[in-house]
Order: C-alpha cells, then sequence, then structure tokens
C-alpha cells in the first residue's frame, strides 16, 4: 500500500509539472524608454505551442482607441487578426504573435507590430526572475529586431 500511494503521489507531481504554465505567461506592463512612464498592460499567453501577446489595457487613452498609425501597413500575410490594421482596436488586438519556445522561459522566431506605427520587427521575449539584483522584480525581456540590429524593453509582471 506504501509503494502505490508513493507512486500515485509521483504520478501527481509529474502530470502537474506537465501542465505547469511558462513563465512568460500572464499580465505585464510595458514602459516607454524614455519617459520611464508605463505605456499599455499585455496578456501573454501560449496557444497551439505557440506564443501571443495583446493589450488589455492602454495607459491614458481611451480603451477603444485605433491603432490609426498602422495606416497603409499590413496586414501582413502571417497576421493573426484579420481587416484593416488602422481601423483595430489597440486593445484586444494580438500584435505579439508565433513565437516558438526555445526552452523554459525563452520564445523566439515570431513578430510583433507596433501598433503605433504599423511596423513589424522579429520578436524573443525572456524571462528573468527576481533575483534581487538587477532584476528586483519578474521581468520579461521584449526585443525587437531587424536583422541583427534590435532594442529590448523590460517588462514588470503585474496582476489581472
Amino acid at each position: 500500500m506504501k509503494q502505490f500511494i508513493t507512486l500515485f503521489a509521483a504520478a501527481v507531481i509529474a502530470a502537474s509539472a506537465c501542465f505547469a504554465a511558462d513563465p512568460v505567461e500572464g499580465y505585464w506592463e510595458s514602459y516607454d524608454d524614455k519617459t520611464g512612464q508605463k505605456t499599455a498592460s499585455w496578456l501573454v499567453y501560449v496557444e497551439n505551442d505557440r506564443v501571443f501577446g495583446k493589450i488589455v489595457a492602454v495607459a491614458g487613452q481611451p480603451q477603444d482607441v485605433k491603432a490609426t498609425g498602422c495606416k497603409g501597413k499590413g496586414p501582413y500575410s502571417d497576421f493573426p487578426e484579420k481587416g484593416t490594421m488602422s481601423e483595430m482596436t489597440s486593445v484586444g488586438t494580438r500584435w505579439i504573435y508565433n513565437l516558438v519556445k526555445q526552452s523554459e522561459g525563452v520564445w523566439a522566431k515570431g513578430k510583433v507590430v507596433d501598433p503605433n506605427d504599423g511596423n513589424r520587427y522579429a520578436c524573443r521575449m525572456t524571462f528573468h526572475a527576481a533575483d534581487g539584483k538587477k532584476y528586483k522584480t519578474e521581468t520579461l525581456e521584449m526585443r525587437g529586431e531587424i536583422g541583427i540590429f534590435g532594442r529590448s524593453q523590460y517588462w514588470q509582471r503585474v496582476t489581472k
């Protein structure tokens, strides 16, 4: 009986590890690189083994604001939303899409579209656990790239 209980407990632990969320999943806040002001709140999630991200709130703007800066851009052939990008609302549109898992907490080979201007970049996400030194809180490094050039933003985890 002891062996059965031990075996059952081990199976439950192993099964729960298989369904554990990747650390990039959840709610994050993005910040302006120059001012440090919050720009948006995002939901990052895994769907069909790919990472997607959508804005759930925009700071300092009406929540139904359209991505008018995208006028004349897209829609890109692999963009997950249908329609004219400049008529899409910033909130609720999947601007980050199709990232593929590289390792735990690292996703790449996807795309991100800047809803302010419609430009599309290669995208990479890297989760950094809070270490009390460089990363005071859980941080998501969002990197947009064109070829070998790119820049990173550092997002902070928030609760819904």
